[in-house]
């Protein structure tokens, strides 16, 4: 999971014109989750956010105070394109997690942070649409958190290509469907073999936002 936090004076998003959630002073969380996420990164993810300390104290020192600390707003977008791979130049996004899933992942995570915050201060996007982010930066402040497994992951290169593979086997399976993938099963193995011949066809990587 990997989540790019921005101190902010003010933000928005907006759809199809209409604006759907503004906060104040707090953070603007732009969360990317990834295939191999569970609900230990998801528990990392919500504590990290909610303890950062990148706010001044009473007297001014710096760095000093969480969100919670200053009892701020949060917004948060999801945003898949943090999972991004770059094969050449072109965005590659098999690592992230499935729309159909991510979802309901990215729901949960909301609901955590509400449950260890104040649920009226945790505000959303909308999830899968194609969205205006409005981001008055306060500093500029903006950190990076990754969650352990995903630093570990991307951290080696091997184990990167490995997810790529899985997600792409996944997707594979999935437009089959559940029919003819059972089908192929009672094949016979000559006849497997014929239809698995030939090169394997590019898997796409784009998504809807």
């Amino acid at each position: 999971m990997k989540a790019v936090v921005q101190r902010v004076t003010r933000a928005t998003v907006t759809v199809g014109g209409e604006q759907i959630s503004a906060i104040g002073r707090g953070l603007c969380v732009l969360l990317g989750v990834s295939l191999e996420d569970t609900h230990k990164e998801l528990e990392h993810m919500v504590r990290k956010i909610l303890n950062l300390r990148v706010f001044e104290d009473e007297s001014g020192k710096h760095w000093s105070k969480s969100v919670m600390d200053k009892q701020y707003e949060v917004l948060c977008v999801s945003q898949f394109t943090l999972q991004c791979v770059l094969k050449g130049n072109k965005p590659d996004f098999h690592l992230a997690m499935p729309t159909e899933q991510a979802e309901g992942f990215y729901n949960s995570f909301l609901e955590q942070l509400r449950k260890a915050y104040r649920p009226e201060l945790i505000k959303d996007g909308k999830f899968g649409a194609y969205m205006q982010v409005h981001i008055q930066n306060d500093g500029p402040v903006t950190i990076e958190l990754e969650s352990p497994a995903t630093s570990a992951a991307t951290s080696d290169p091997k184990q990167l290509s490995k997810l790529e593979k899985q997600q792409q086997r996944k997707e594979k399976t999935r437009a089959k469907g559940p029919s003819e993938s059972s089908k192929e099963r009672n094949v016979p193995r000559k006849e497997d073999r014929s239809a698995s011949s030939g090169a394997e066809g590019d898997v796409s990587s784009e998504r809807e936002p």
